[in-house]
């Protein structure tokens, strides 16, 4: 019996059993069996090597994955947006390649990447879904795009990143499990929780982690211990764009928005919303402005950099050289993230919208 029908068995069984507090421990362990089963496929497809992978090298400030249904319009979308020219037909499977594009907008640079269109079961290889879902794992931004008459994809979409290991909208557990020598597990609490010590201590065990100590910030369920457990989860934000409103009726439209009332409804074909996407992906891509003043100079309040929200001075020295990081020595910060005018800060100071950044080498 192969990986994937154990997998099947094990929620078979985990769908038949009523979830309660006699048996938390039997489904917490039959959950902990099949990520490890998962884990297990996806190591095998990536040491056997020399499938038709995919690479595409990051660039501009941000990148943004299109992940649809074949023919859900993603080419149509990309070509719209950006440079790329995409085939395009009315038929599933136009992309067979990662196509991509370049939107400027407001001064960021996105990289927009069309994908071949993902399908059910692709997390375990199907329609080439492994190659595509590697892409997905280095993006920015997930944008789930369904038809206007399909939006029932969003759900079997969202679960095959699930099961891929990619956890959109969402952010890593406030967990951290530091292995010992010895001492069996000891779990540590700052709140109360759902999962009880001998919960943990189990799962930790299908894992073959014997001894531990386990210290949790926050209440957390089984599939977020576990997530926790492997360290190897995407966590990415997404949104949801819902194309070719123009052949919907009002009817449809009206119950299209009261189902995904988040959702930007657009027409890829006839440029309906188009720029209110755009407006929408810079937005969500948190793009701030950072405005360089070179020593004894003033600031360049002309041409900002722009940089991604939370991003530190730092990230700021590994954007202008590859050598500033090693020669730095303080930098200058003037605007809201200041505690002070001029404030003297190092590498790991947090900019915010708008400051003014002086760096200072070594010689």
């Amino acid at each position: 019996m192969s990986l994937e029908d154990d997998i099947r068995e094990i929620e078979d069984e985990i769908r038949k059993t009523s979830y309660n507090k006699a048996t938390s421990h039997h489904i917490g362990k039959l959950k902990a069996k099949m990520s490890r089963l998962r884990d297990d496929i996806e190591k095998r497809a990536s040491s056997k090597g020399g499938g038709e992978g995919y690479s595409v090298k990051k660039s501009g400030d941000a990148t943004v994955v299109l992940v649809g249904f074949p023919s859900v319009g993603k080419s149509t979308l990309l070509n719209k947006l950006t440079d790329a020219n995409s085939a395009v037909g009315s038929y599933e499977f136009t992309t067979l390649d990662i196509i991509p594009g370049a939107l400027e907008h407001k001064g960021a640079k996105m990289q927009i990447l069309d994908v071949p269109g993902l399908v059910k079961g692709a997390a375990v290889g199907r329609g080439r879904g492994k190659s595509v879902i590697s892409v997905i794992r280095t993006a920015d931004l997930v944008v789930f795009l369904l038809g206007v008459f399909q939006t029932h994809h969003y759900d079997v979409l969202k679960n095959e990143l699930y099961d891929a290991g990619i956890r959109v909208d969402t952010r890593p557990p406030d967990v951290s499990i530091r292995r010992t020598d010895r001492g069996g597990v000891i779990v540590s609490r700052t709140l109360t929780t759902e999962i009880d010590d001998d919960l943990i201590t189990a799962i930790l065990g299908e894992y073959k982690i014997r001894n531990a100590h386990v210290l949790i910030r926050e209440n957390i369920d089984l599939d977020q211990l576990i997530d926790v457990i492997l360290g190897n989860r995407k966590y990415i934000q997404s949104m949801t764009v819902i194309n070719k409103i123009d052949l919907a009726n009002a009817d449809v439209l009206e119950d299209v928005k009261e189902k995904f009332p988040d959702a930007l409804l657009i027409s890829a074909d006839t440029d309906i919303n188009i720029e209110e996407l755009k407006d929408t992906l810079y937005h969500n891509l948190g793009f701030i402005h950072i405005f360089l003043k070179p020593r004894g100079e003033e600031a360049d309040m002309e041409e900002p950099m722009i940089v991604r929200v939370n991003s530190t001075v730092g990230d700021i020295c590994d954007e202008l050289h590859r050598d500033f990081r090693r020669k730095f020595r303080y930098a200058q910060v003037w605007g809201d993230s200041a505690k002070h005018e001029g404030q003297r800060v190092g590498l790991q100071h947090t900019l915010l919208d708008e400051d003014i950044l002086s760096i200072y080498l070594e010689k």
